[in-house]
């Protein structure tokens, strides 16, 4: 699976270079994420503007990655979304599940958010 890669001074972008997201691709960005970690990356933004559709099976990947970000005290966000896949993302309630911002601006102000406040919470 093709990625554009942008290393920022918070965060990962993560560009997905298909017109689809399936599990597929939700598995080679979980796998593409466990290389960036181990290189230091901790924050993830995975910019779907490419994907013009989906399965629903990409999903529950998708929430595992998720949890599994938080379960590690890291960011995850996802930005870009095409009307048709958050359309099926609404449809099946992962909207409210997974940390999606409508631009590339708000998705670097959640990460900045949640870095700061696991700072205050690790200061306690």
């Amino acid at each position: 699976m093709d990625f554009k890669i942008d290393t920022k001074t918070n965060f990962t972008l993560i560009t997905p270079v298909t017109n689809h997201l399936d599990a597929n691709l939700a598995a080679a960005v979980r796998e593409k994420w466990g290389e960036l970690r181990q290189s230091g990356s901790q924050n993830l933004v995975i910019d779907l503007h490419n994907c013009l559709d989906t399965d629903i099976e990409a999903f529950p990947l998708l929430i595992h990655l998720q949890q599994d970000f938080y379960m590690a005290s890291c960011s995850l966000v996802f930005t870009g979304i095409q009307d048709a896949v958050l359309k099926a993302m609404k449809d099946n309630e992962v909207d409210s599940i997974l940390n999606i911002a409508p631009t590339m601006d708000e998705a670097t102000d959640i990460i900045s958010m949640e870095i700061m406040e696991r700072d205050l919470l690790s200061e306690e």
